[in-house]
């Protein structure tokens, strides 16, 4: 059996992964919160940012994560179609349960269907990444932690779009984000630790792209993608802010005079 190591680089990928996955869940969330509150065309723009928010930032932490993982004996490949399948999963299965949550009209069904529409994205994408590695060897999986890995992206998903629905100050969204992405987090290693390879000694060369050829400029960009959307999403102005100025206006603008009465029209045409 190869010696399996999460961490190769010390804690540099679990932190980075856990705070991609924050920053995913929190503008996810802050989408969906403007979501909830627009309507047509502007509703539907704000649930796909939120789809594409979440979905890459959990594939991002996935596989930032995953740049620690080593395994004594082999190297390790990717298989680049199935790595970019995993992350177009993630985004497609996300925004099916975010559609969900932002217009269903039975919010607790909405709910229920959304999250475990998402969770099962979420376990998916996971699974599918971990389908793309190429090394030498064979990959068995424990499935009691298998099991236990789909519950936990169910049941942070669940959560995550409960707090959407319910949640609406941006400190209440940060705290629900650090408890998203920590479950995310807890999935991903849960997922791992059911994770044993045994290895083979061969000189055949492994197909796919290293993580570092693939994986990394891949995970940089999405990050970047991440950080441009959120501060567009910072900077843009919600629905109450837009109707203030315009509140504002109608209660200081000055009442129109009131045109004279007939009688009073009358006094004042009279003769001294």
């Amino acid at each position: 059996m190869g010696h399996l190591d999460h961490a190769s680089f010390g804690l540099l990928t679990p932190v980075l992964s856990y705070a991609m996955a924050v920053i995913g869940a929190a503008l996810g969330l802050r989408c969906t919160v403007r979501a909830l509150a627009a309507s047509g065309a502007s509703r539907r723009n704000w649930l796909l940012t939120a789809a594409s928010a979440i979905g890459t930032g959990i594939w991002t932490m996935h596989f930032v994560a995953m740049l620690g993982f080593s395994v004594r004996g082999t190297d390790i490949r990717y298989n680049v179609p199935l790595t970019i399948l995993s992350l177009v999963v993630a985004m497609l299965v996300v925004g099916i349960g975010v559609f969900c949550v932002g217009y269903g009209r039975n919010r607790a069904g909405a709910l229920l269907i959304g999250g475990l529409t998402t969770g099962l994205g979420v376990a998916s994408m996971h699974y599918l990444g971990m389908a793309a590695l190429r090394l030498h060897g064979t990959v068995h999986y424990d499935p009691l932690l298998v099991a236990l890995s789909v519950v936990i992206a169910v049941v942070a998903a669940t959560v995550a779009l409960w707090a959407a629905i319910n949640i609406k100050s941006p400190l209440a969204v940060a705290v629900a984000s650090l408890v998203m992405g920590a479950a995310v987090s807890s999935m991903h290693y849960t997922g791992m630790r059911a994770v044993s390879v045994r290895t083979e000694s061969t000189d055949i060369a492994l197909s796919g792209a290293t993580a570092m050829q693939f994986i990394f400029p891949l995970a940089v960009g999405l990050g970047s993608y991440l950080f441009v959307t959120a501060a567009f999403v910072a900077l843009s102005p919600t629905a109450q802010e837009r109707s203030a100025p315009l509140s504002t206006g109608r209660r200081t603008e000055p009442l129109p005079a009131e045109p004279p009465t007939t009688a009073s029209a009358s006094a004042s045409a009279a003769p001294v």
